[in-house]
């Protein structure tokens, strides 16, 4: 009865170890093996025994838990013999604990790995730990997850216990072991969140094309759809808008144009420049080379800020993009009358100067002019009325 007790115990201990992390129940034993042979040499040492030169195995008894040391010298394999020592169970329970933990938690480490292996491309959801330097740690759920420095958003202002969504970038391996690695500066993080936001994507009846993308200032996507009677550009913004603000408010409120994709070349430059009106194109098709003009008040609006808008036009289109202003003629017409007008102006200006001049001429500066005020016109006059009465 005793002995039915002691297996009972060591098969559900095994059994509920399994299940609470998630591993092989042979996986455990073989690890308990490991700790086993690692108490033993360490407990021969100290005892002055010599363990250079031989091999070591483990005979356990799955159900009872019961093992044995088997050791053989590495120059005559076949003669193997049993080397426990007199109360090895308590001295190698007491020993191997520590190692025991130790590879569990390895183990369990790399079935957690290979987890999120499989999900490498996806997005999850965590929660700011800390941060170490430029480096953010993240809980993502059974494990900690880092955000490198390049990952960040550059303007993205984050705090701790501040839950967010990340694109689980890649796993690396590390001096520490293997790291999940999370990003919300890739591109691709973009793309999974359209994703998840317009059901077409998802469905596979709007595809993405291409993204290029300035991390938290601008994003150009370009959508197409082989479906009839599906828009891609209207199924990515939705309806008032709802899809594409549900993306921008997950950017952080980075602006993002939505374009459609064509194949022709010259039609999709121009779509990657609106709401700019398009006078003309040139392409250079072997050099992949594209002069574009514009008209000359929408110059800065197609270069955009510091270069953002051309710059992310020809990332998008894989073109070497150069935007010229060109008047067209009302505009030159205008700028005819404004000129005409501002000579006309100037002239009546020198007129007058010369005019001034001519008259202070005339005045010569020696004679003596006498000014007389209103007053003492006033003065005089009352005089004068005195005297005739």
């Amino acid at each position: 009865m005793a002995g039915t007790t002691k297996r009972t115990e060591f098969s559900q201990a095994l059994k509920a170890i399994a299940q609470e992390r998630g591993l092989d129940a042979d996986v455990i034993m073989d690890t308990i093996k490991q700790a086993y042979i690692a108490a033993y040499k360490r407990d021969a040492k100290e005892r002055g025994e010599e363990v250079e030169g031989f091999e070591y195995d483990v005979e356990m008894d799955s159900v009872s838990g019961e093992a044995k040391i088997i050791a053989w010298s590495e120059e005559k394999p076949e003669k193997k013999k049993d080397v426990t020592p007199p109360g090895f169970g308590r001295i190698a329970a007491q020993t191997a604990k520590q190692v025991i933990h130790q590879k569990i938690r390895e183990a369990e480490k790399g079935a957690i790995m290979d987890e999120y292996s499989e999900r490498v491309g996806s997005l999850v959801s965590g929660m700011i730990l800390r941060f170490d330097g430029p480096v953010v740690r993240i809980d993502i759920g059974r494990t900690e997850a880092i955000m490198p420095a390049s990952e960040r958003i550059p303007s993205e202002r984050l705090n701790s216990s501040q839950r967010l969504t990340f694109l689980l970038k890649s796993i690396e391996d590390t001096p520490r072991g293997k790291q999940v690695v999370l990003s919300r500066n890739d591109p691709d993080f973009v793309r999974k969140i359209f994703a998840r936001e317009v059901p077409e994507i998802a469905s596979g009846s709007v595809e993405i094309k291409g993204i290029a993308r300035e991390s938290g200032v601008r994003t150009k996507i370009a959508v197409f759809s082989g479906q009839t009677g599906v828009d891609p550009v209207g199924s990515c913004v939705g309806q008032k808008g709802v899809r594409v603000q549900a993306v921008t408010n997950e950017l952080g409120g980075e602006r993002v144009d939505i374009i459609s994709w064509t194949d022709d070349d010259e039609e999709f430059l121009k779509a990657t420049l609106a709401p700019v009106e398009v006078i003309e194109t040139s392409l250079n098709k072997k050099a992949k080379t594209a002069l574009i003009k514009v008209p000359e008040d929408q110059l800065s609006l197609a270069i955009g800020k510091e270069g953002q808008n051309v710059r992310l036009a020809s990332q998008l289109t894989g073109w070497k993009i150069e935007v010229e202003g060109e008047e067209d003629e009302e505009t030159e017409e205008k700028s005819e009358k404004t000129k005409k007008t501002k000579r006309q102006v100037k002239a009546k200006s020198a007129s007058k100067k010369e005019a001034k001049k001519a008259k202070e001429k005339k005045i010569k500066p020696d004679k003596k002019v006498k000014v007389t005020t209103k007053k003492e016109t006033v003065s005089g006059k009352e005089k004068k009325e005195s005297s005739e009465k």
